[in-house]
């Protein structure tokens, strides 16, 4: 084992540590941590290969200090265990600052701070995850690569549905306004009210 993988063994352990007594907890960075994130080197190609070794896809959160919305995310969403289990078996998922100054390694090989990775990416408010899955491994750009975002906070019921849209890869045979409405129908069916999921 070569110096730089046992060094990024030690830290991802610390980190790891450090999530697993701070999860739901804002950092000093003013971000919210939680033990599902995961520690990256911030090369997004690299992580969505890992990703796809898993059999997940990659989710890219974007977030920033401060953020009402954010905090919505974490401390309604992120609350519910369905979510979190889905969540943590199906995607690997990268947290990063829309003003933060770290540097990314972009999917085309550019170096570049998270906030200008943002505004690369369209990236316009927080929260928002974008979705990479194991299919496009290899693209060089957002536009190959990204195939749905959530832009903005979503209720826990649309946020999930949100998740299985990419997992499903219904993503490839209608929108997902379409989707929800197909799943809001089979749930009446069986007389199932979402907004109370």
């Amino acid at each position: 084992m070569d110096r730089r993988t046992l060094l990024a063994l030690s830290a991802a352990s610390l980190v790891t540590a450090g999530r697993a007594q701070a999860q739901g907890t804002v950092g000093d960075d003013g971000l919210y941590d939680e033990h599902f994130l995961k520690d990256s080197f911030l090369e997004m190609a690299l992580d969505h290969e890992e990703a796809a070794d898993q059999g997940k896809a990659l989710a890219v959160l974007f977030e920033q200090r401060g953020c009402p919305y954010c905090r919505e995310l974490h401390e309604v969403n992120f609350k519910r265990e369905e979510i979190v289990s889905y969540l943590s078996e199906h995607f690997d998922v990268v947290q990063l600052d829309m003003f933060g100054s770290r540097a990314v390694l972009d999917f085309d090989g550019e170096e570049m701070e998270e906030r200008d990775l943002a505004v690369k990416w369209f990236v316009n408010f927080t929260p928002t995850m974008l979705f990479f899955p194991p299919e496009t491994v290899g693209a060089t750009s957002l536009r190959e690569a990204e195939v749905f975002r959530l832009p903005g906070y979503f209720k826990p019921f649309h946020f999930i549905s949100g998740l299985e849209y990419v997992v499903t890869q219904d993503y490839k045979n209608q929108h997902f306004q379409r989707y929800l409405q197909d799943k809001f129908a089979k749930l009446a069916e069986q007389g199932i009210d979402p907004e109370v999921w």
